[in-house]
């Protein structure tokens, strides 16, 4: 308890809060998009697949940020991944238009879902990372890492649900 004495961990957390406000974004919006053509019984069990699998994706991927950050071209790999599923997810909205709301399966929702946050994860584990080690002492890396990854979990799915509100709506 001594670390929540010291301005070095609040500074830390902060940050760790500020940045997945910032880059759990895009997996609620990909969560969105891919659970919105399923029936509305189904957008829940959906977007709580695809948050349960983005903090899961978090948790392997933080156990080895550390080897990832020395493959060369990682963020070319994943950003060329991003563009390929939502060209996808966009083409399914372009042959949807003018026919009558076809649903489309849990698992054909989910599985976009996986492949994205796999791909998105990643922005999110490096910069929890480097936030916590930032804090200045090496004891409060692991629960500032710990607590950025719970922070991740709600944000996820209010923000997906939030999402999926204003795509149906507008």
């Amino acid at each position: 308890m001594e670390m929540l004495q010291t301005a070095e961990f609040w500074i830390g957390l902060m940050k760790i809060i500020w940045i997945n406000i910032i880059l759990s974004g895009d997996n609620a919006v990909v969560i969105a998009l891919a659970a919105r053509s399923l029936p509305p019984h189904q957008q829940k069990q959906a977007i709580m697949f695809g948050s349960g699998a983005a903090v899961v994706l978090r948790i392997v991927l933080t156990v080895v940020a550390a080897w990832l950050l020395e493959l060369k071209g990682l963020q070319i790999i994943g950003g060329l991944l991003l563009l390929w599923i939502g060209a996808q997810l966009l083409g399914e909205q372009e042959e949807d238009e003018g026919e009558a709301k076809e649903y489309g399966t849990l698992m054909a929702a989910v599985r976009p879902i996986l492949i994205a946050d796999l791909a998105m994860s990643l922005d999110n584990v490096i910069a929890i990372a480097g936030a916590a080690q930032t804090s200045g002492n090496p004891d409060h890396q692991m629960p500032l890492v710990i607590f950025g990854l719970l922070v991740s979990i709600p944000i996820i799915v209010w923000g997906s649900q939030l999402v999926l509100k204003l795509m149906d709506r507008f």
